[in-house]
């Protein structure tokens, strides 16, 4: 017996037909709301369905992320895919199985409590009779509610989880048509949207004869226009391209925008509106404690694109006033109501599906798409694949919200922190369509009335937007968090993989090496005086003993470089997986990463594989942002148009080496892995540059021009 309270997820859709269903054939179909984004997802439901109901994963067919058949497990946000998701997942089908077992044991006539279940066959301890799940579907009514009584297999019983079993999406993925760009639907037009020239931009000039000149181009089925929402569909995609690229030709904006100046401190955000909120406050040491040393700097971060190899894309058709739209958003129930609210109809008039396409991790350009795909194929008459363009990425999907963050703090005589203050300025982190009643979505802001967007807001702690990981992991016994939420808006933000707290643990582990540095400790000893978490303790040990933090650096491997180390630890959200990271770097004309080591603490590990490949693949993004990403705007809108003027992290700038070692708790709750490598590994970078440099960069990127500056003293000292 199981006296656990029902997992959220659970308690939201309790009928536990949403979840599982078996066929007389003896197919078992396996639903989730959590979708496959690069993440594996789909891979550890598989395993943990598989174990809890005793049969093959290759058995098992899954279903996810759509409208109709799947039990709405909200985003697949924040990590929290296996942590909450998979377990609601593990659950149900503890159900189930036992609900089989007690089917089984009256066909059996025996105690259910001696059938014992193997392959997928219920069998009796007396003799050699078996029935299967197709044998007993009809025994088995799933159509009630979860009743939450069924205890999940013992850790030694499961023999899927936590094996590092190989995904099945990659194969397609590799070698085939897998992404939602190569789906095409009977009868479908391509579809393009020709944007505004910047955000607040009017439509001065579109002339009759231009429009007319459109509509008879090669292929062109319709041309549509709804204030500044301006949409081709064609019969080929290529004469979608062709009649966008015309329109935007003829087409005259008059610029309205009047955005702040940038700066690459960020300090402009400061000067801007904003709510401010104090989130963590504490103080426990007597005012007249001696302070021997005060130190106090700022460090930020730019804006950052998502940036996805795949531009955005969506598939949309109405069938007797029946939306079905496929899409690759992160969220399929949002998205519904968004969709709903924008077309003013009912969400049960509308079905959203999803089908797997470039990583996001953050609300990117997909909801838009999607949304974009719905209003064109509503206006022709026929299944529409609407795709964005690589400019149209970059100029109008959200951003990751620039932040400014600002560390005071005081040291004792034994080299003890006894003050911390750190203050963040940023824009709003959560602004996805579907979770207002206002609403959120691009078309919105360029119809006829534009729809201004609702107020901006931030999850509260402990999830957190800007203020997410503000609060130190470390023993702070006087501190203080303040928050300013920045309500004056800029460039388009939300969502972007970590939301602040990548920005946040960058500067408290900048600041923790900073502040050991003043207390002439090393940073290592400095961080373990200050931590009380055991499982802290254990991955910053295990990181720094793979690294070999006590032993002489190499030599460098280029002629002239100097050769630098640096670590930093954080647990994500404060909730989740534990993250040490050590990195070694050269600089010379640019900060080459050599070698990475990190250290994770997940609890229990579905698949070893997939979570070492979520670990590899965070490093190496937040090693992207680190060193070369940063959106650049000027007064009328955002300055990148490609990859030219956006680079990224290339093959070839990849570490030589990166080792990652799990620290495996088979007996504890897993914890969300996705995004607790950004902050440190942001944060170990720096700290490695000022190893090898003897000087501090607080605002990122760390790029070649930012160095030179620092260098020439431009940019450099505290404050």
């Amino acid at each position: 017996m199981n006296d656990a309270p029902l997992p959220r997820d659970i308690a939201a859709n309790r009928r536990l037909s949403r979840w599982v269903r078996v066929g007389a054939d003896g197919t078992i179909e396996v639903f989730a709301g959590k979708v496959e984004l690069g993440q594996g997802i789909r891979t550890t439901q598989l395993q943990i369905a598989a174990d809890e109901l005793e049969v093959e994963p290759s058995s098992i067919l899954l279903c996810v992320g759509d409208t109709a058949t799947c039990p709405d497990q909200g985003l697949t946000a924040g990590s929290v895919s296996t942590e909450i998701g998979g377990m609601a997942l593990r659950r149900v089908c503890a159900e189930v199985r036992q609900l089989f077992v007690v089917a089984a044991g009256r066909r059996l006539s025996v105690d259910p409590r001696s059938v014992s279940v193997e392959q997928g066959r219920f069998s009796s301890p007396h003799d050699h009779r078996t029935v299967g799940y197709g044998d007993l579907a009809d025994d088995v009514d799933l159509d009630r509610d979860a009743a939450g009584d069924a205890s999940p297999k013992a850790v030694a019983e499961r023999r899927v989880v936590g094996t590092s079993m190989p995904r099945p999406d990659l194969a397609k993925k590799l070698f085939g048509a897998a992404f939602i760009h190569d789906i095409e639907w009977p009868g479908m037009l391509h579809g393009r949207v020709v944007r505004p020239a910047s955000y607040d931009a009017r439509l001065e000039v579109f002339s009759v004869a231009a429009q007319h000149a459109v509509r008879t181009l090669p292929g062109v089925h319709t041309l549509y226009i709804e204030g500044r929402f301006i949409a081709v569909a064609a019969e080929r995609e290529e004469q979608a391209v062709s009649a966008a690229a015309a329109v935007q030709r003829a087409v005259q904006w008059g610029p309205t925008d009047n955005l702040p100046a940038p700066s690459t401190d960020q300090a402009w955000l400061r000067a801007l509106e904003t709510e401010d909120s104090v989130v963590d406050a504490c103080r426990q040491v007597d005012e007249g404690t001696p302070v021997m040393r005060r130190f106090m700097a700022d460090y930020s971060r730019p804006f950052l694109a998502h940036a996805s190899i795949g531009p955005s894309c969506a598939l949309a058709r109405w069938d007797d006033g029946h939306l079905t739209v496929c899409t690759h958003s992160q969220g399929s129930f949002t998205l519904r109501i968004e969709l709903a609210n924008y077309l003013d109809i009912d969400a049960a008039r509308v079905t959203v599906i999803h089908a797997d396409g470039a990583g996001c991790y953050g609300h990117n350009g997909a909801d838009d798409a999607a949304i974009d795909a719905a209003i064109v194929a509503r206006a022709v008459g026929r299944p529409v694949r609407l795709q964005w363009s690589r400019e149209d990425e970059f100029r109008w999907a959200p951003f990751g919200s620039a932040m400014s963050i600002r560390i005071a703090a005081a040291i004792d005589a034994d080299g003890r922190i006894v003050d911390w203050h750190h203050e963040g300025w940023s824009h709003s982190h959560v602004q996805r369509p579907g979770q207002s009643p206002d609403l959120n979505c691009l078309a919105a802001r360029l119809r006829e009335p534009p729809v201004k967007p609702p107020a901006p807001r931030d999850f509260p702690l402990p999830a957190g937007g800007g203020e997410r990981n503000a609060v130190p992991i470390y023993r702070l016994p006087t501190r203080r968090i303040d928050y300013h939420l920045v309500t004056t808006p800029t460039l388009r933000t939300s969502a972007l993989r970590a939301l602040g707290a990548y920005a946040n643990v960058f500067a408290i582990e900048s600041a923790m090496d900073e502040l050991a540095a003043l207390a002439i400790q090393n940073p290592l000893a400095f961080r373990l005086a200050h931590l009380r978490d055991p499982r802290a303790v254990a991955v910053l040990h295990a990181a720094a003993s793979a690294a070999g933090w006590g032993d002489p650096k190499e030599e460098a491997r280029q002629n002239g470089a100097a050769r630098g180390r640096g670590l930093a630890l954080a647990r994500y959200k404060n909730t989740g997986a534990y993250c040490a990271v050590v990195v070694e770097v050269e600089v010379a004309e640019r900060i080459v990463l050599d070698r990475v080591w990190v250290a994770v603490d997940a609890g229990e590990v579905i698949n070893p594989d997939g979570l070492v490949n979520q670990i590899e693949g965070g490093v190496l993004q937040a090693a992207s942002w680190t060193l070369k990403e940063e959106v650049r705007w000027g007064p009328i809108g955002v300055a990148i148009r490609s990859w030219d003027d956006y680079p990224i992290l290339n093959f070839d700038e990849a570490p030589r080496t990166l080792d990652v070692g799990v620290i495996a708790h088979a007996e504890l709750p897993p914890l969300g892995v996705g995004e607790c490598a950004a902050g440190p590994t942001a944060a170990a970078i720096a700290n490695a540059v000022a190893d090898a440099m003897g000087l501090r960069v607080r605002h990122l990127p760390l790029t070649p021009e930012r160095m030179r500056r620092v260098m020439d003293a431009e940019e450099g000292g505290p404050g």
